[in-house]
């Protein structure tokens, strides 16, 4: 007999370690425990109290076996009370072999003639209380006693990995809100159809590493039918570049509203962000305006990768003296006029199509894009598919933004 109570003790505490290891649901967890140690030992009734936020009250989280004065989940009792009281105020396993002799016991079943208290703890510090009562007297002999407290101890852990995951889990949900919520911020930000200008067509589209990102295209009305064509690439990623993206793209928003060249606009735009960007930030960019009844774009780089420029005589980057990223020092921009000719095309785009990477760290590079460009049907689709296809399935580690502004035959 001796021997069969000693298996069935350390065959519960395996079930339950097995249980802290597979199930993270604290309330699902705390209700599987307290059936299995009143089925194992035949307790009559049995629960596990947790302490509330303050200390001063305990809670119901799991309980079997109340016929009277029964108790439900979720009930409150004050921290002081009875014995779970005095266990809450001391740390300490309190057990009655006779309730009627325990100067704390407090009545909630008439049967009952045994009870134990025991503390469970995390980290050292008192979050509950597990407690088993019986009809019987001296029905908890040490060797359960060392058992129960064994168990309390493994509710302990359990208790704690389980809080520390629903916590991670709400914070990952709030994250995972908040990250929503700024990518449909800022697709707000994107043009959401490409402006009607005669004789030409204009596409566009970025696809951001992460939930936001820094890369940003845009277009702008301007007085006498021109457009404004915008690329501009933040240093970094995530929602600290959507930010500073966000901000730069009203800076240059105002500024282009008076119709300045895209020089003037550019060294404009850099004199506000040199006040204003954080230590070690810059901003890359190309603004362009296509003034479609001349048939010329003229454009500014700061610090841009170069326009390619697909025409008769193949695809070429727009090479030009080098400018400085925004953000960096004060100085000037300078202009660059290009008469675009029908069928000739000219697309900008960021660092991440050049720099997606295969599993082999095989860039794409800007030959494989000058080739792709030469293509008769390239677009800013067809670019953006080919860089993917390069990649091979792996993560692409920066936004990629493209734009197209054709000539029409």
């Amino acid at each position: 007999m001796a021997q069969q109570s000693q298996i069935d003790d350390f065959l519960l505490l395996q079930r339950v370690a097995q249980r802290i290891s597979s199930i993270l649901d604290l309330d699902a967890l705390l209700e599987q425990i307290v059936d299995d140690v009143a089925q194992t030992f035949g307790y009559t009734r049995s629960a596990i109290l947790l302490l509330a936020p303050g200390g001063r009250e305990v809670v119901i989280a799991a309980v079997r076996g109340w016929t009277s004065h029964y108790h439900v989940k979720g009930e409150r009792f004050p921290a002081s009370a009875g014995m779970i009281g005095h266990v809450v105020q001391t740390g300490k396993t309190c057990y009655a072999p006779d309730v009627s002799r325990n100067p704390y016991y407090m009545v909630s079943e008439a049967s009952t003639r045994s009870e134990v208290d025991i503390p469970i703890t995390a980290r050292g510090q008192l979050i509950g209380v597990f407690n088993a009562q019986h009809p019987n007297l001296d029905a908890f002999p040490p060797p359960r006693l060392q058992l129960l407290e064994a168990l309390a101890g493994h509710l302990g852990v359990a208790i704690a990995n389980a809080r520390l995951f629903e916590r991670e889990r709400k914070e990952k949900e709030r994250m995972l809100q908040e990250l929503a919520e700024a990518r449909a911020i800022q697709s707000r930000l994107f043009p959401k159809q490409p402006p009607q200008v005669p004789r030409f067509r204009i596409s566009g589209l970025s696809q951001p590493c992460l939930a936001v990102g820094g890369d940003w295209y845009d277009y702008i009305q301007l007085p006498g039918g021109r457009v404004a064509v915008v690329v501009g690439d933040v240093a970094g990623k995530g929602t600290g570049a959507a930010l500073l993206m966000a901000s730069t793209r009203s800076i240059l928003r105002l500024h282009a509203e008076h119709g300045g060249s895209p020089s003037a606009v550019l060294t404009a735009v850099n004199r506000v962000l040199l006040a204003d960007l954080p230590t070690a930030k810059f901003i890359t960019m190309i603004y362009a305006v296509l003034d479609p009844e001349r048939g010329t774009l003229t454009f500014a780089n700061a610090g841009h990768l170069p326009p390619i420029l697909v025409d008769a005589s193949g695809s070429r980057p727009l090479i030009a003296k080098p400018e400085l990223p925004l953000g960096v020092r004060a100085g000037t921009y300078s202009d660059q006029e290009l008469t675009l000719m029908p069928a000739s095309r000219l697309f900008l785009y960021s660092d991440g199509v050049i720099e997606a990477r295969n599993a082999a760290l095989e860039e794409y590079g800007e030959l494989r894009l000058l080739q792709h460009l030469a293509t008769p049907l390239a677009s800013v689709e067809s670019l953006l598919q080919d860089v993917l296809a390069h990649a091979q399935g792996e993560p692409v580690r920066d936004d990629i933004t493209i734009v197209a502004v054709e000539a029409l035959v």
